[in-house]
């Protein structure tokens, strides 16, 4: 007998790939793990005639010669096929789209590539062979894409998710139907979870992003624990948050993240606890561990887990060309059109009081007014940056207070400046040599 199986809290992407599995070799028996996201449940309530599903005990694992995995590459997060670990004989398939670092697995034969879902990888497949496809599982195919990647605005999305998304609404997939499924539920339980960590909620900074890491306590089993944290992280304006939920029940801890920061890989530090997860989004379980150590181990993870190497310092330009705040505006005028530049900063004994950019010439009304000094129409409001930030904080930054440069300071002194020409050509891929 061979099989298909995949991860505990199975989610969309991981459905679709056991129906794709299905699709691809059609002998296989599709086996599901107890635990399933409460969207997916409730996918599957409705379509269960649909799709040919068994349980673990509805099986005899003995008859099992093929176990072919799809969208995780750990026997520890699959249900109750431990048995099979050992067997003699066994051909272990994988199919996964995460970091092959942690795999255990040791299959036979297995494809491993990136991408931002899963079934986008079995896809390939699927369109090499021909087969064709009905509407309801070109919907359900969407459906784990588009959860796996954000509707395609996560970090981890790339250009052949979104060709296959593009592909599956060509299969009369039902757009209505996904965004019924993929709404997530937010109920009262969620609700409590969230206003006690927002009444606990402390901030601090590592590497210089700013993290929240907040302990609570469950009881039972309570759904939908990532999009409280999601929630949480975007109330509290943090890069990254974690949530430790402690059930001392069965002396359990559930840690999900969620970052927004490129340089804190959520995944990369719950694969370090024995869980897994994407750039933005993660999750482990552990037993047996005091929440206290937990925390104190997260924020040592988080310190040796700055990604990226690039800082502020590799891409900005300098020197800086300065004006003084006595400068007439005609002045400042002609240099800005010499220079080829929209702003400037003005400074005062090394010491940086303003900034000058084109659109302050607009405060202009009369012509006279060109022989006005600088320093009475720049923008005192001085946005800056530091050289061991990163290229995304900038940019950040640069959106939020809708300006076109930052000056680089260091110990009191411009060193630098970065404008958004300079940040684009940084996530363009196209720093100079």
């Amino acid at each position: 007998m061979h099989i298909v199986t995949t991860h505990q809290s199975m989610d969309f992407d991981a459905l679709a790939s056991v129906v794709a599995a299905t699709l691809i070799w059609p002998d296989v028996v599709a086996v599901i793990p107890k635990a399933v996201n409460p969207n997916v449940k409730a996918f599957l309530s409705i379509h269960k005639d649909m799709f040919e599903m068994y349980r673990v005990n509805d099986i005899d694992l003995s008859e099992v010669s093929r176990l072919i995995v799809v969208d995780t590459n750990k026997w520890s997060r699959l249900d109750r096929m431990e048995t099979l670990k050992n067997k003699p004989g066994l051909e272990v398939w994988m199919w996964d789209h995460h970091s092959p670092e942690d795999c255990d697995l040791e299959p036979d034969w297995q494809i491993q590539d990136t991408a931002g879902a899963n079934i986008t990888l079995m896809l390939r497949a699927i369109r090499e062979q021909g087969i064709d496809l009905s509407p309801i599982q070109a919907t359900l195919f969407l459906s784990g894409l588009y959860e796996d990647t954000g509707n395609l605005i996560f970090s981890s999305a790339t250009a052949e998710d979104a060709y296959t998304a593009g592909y599956l609404l060509e299969q009369n997939a039902d757009l209505t139907i996904l965004r019924t499924f993929l709404q997530p539920a937010y109920g009262e339980k969620q609700k409590d979870i969230l206003f006690e960590m927002l009444k606990n909620a402390k901030r601090r900074t590592i590497n210089n992003y700013s993290v929240s890491i907040n302990t609570a306590r469950i009881t039972g089993h309570v759904n939908n624990l990532s999009l409280v944290v999601h929630m949480y992280r975007e109330i509290v304006n943090v890069d990254a948050a974690f949530g430790i939920f402690a059930q001392p029940e069965n002396e359990k801890c559930i840690v999900i993240g969620r970052s927004v920061a490129a340089e804190i890989n959520i995944g990369s530090i719950m694969r370090s606890m024995g869980g897994g997860g994407h750039p933005g989004a993660g999750s482990a379980m552990l037993k047996s561990v005091n929440p206290v150590s937990l925390k104190e181990w997260l924020v040592e993870l988080l310190k040796g887990n700055q990604e990226s190497s690039i800082q502020i310092y590799d891409i900005m330009s300098y020197p800086v060309f300065q004006v003084p705040p006595d400068l007439s505006m005609k002045e400042v005028a002609g240099i800005l059109d010499e220079k080829g530049c929209t702003g400037l900063p003005v400074s005062e004994d090394g010491k940086l009081v303003g900034i000058i950019s084109k659109r302050d010439f607009k405060k202009l009304k009369k012509p006279s007014q060109y022989a006005a000094p600088v320093k009475a129409f720049m923008s005192t409001k001085n946005i800056t940056i530091t050289p061991d930030r990163s290229p995304m904080h900038a940019a950040r930054l640069m959106v939020k207070h809708d300006i076109g440069r930052l000056p680089v300071i260091q110990d009191g002194q411009i060193i630098g400046i970065i404008s958004r020409s300079d940040a684009m050509r940084y996530f363009y891929d196209v720093l100079p040599d």
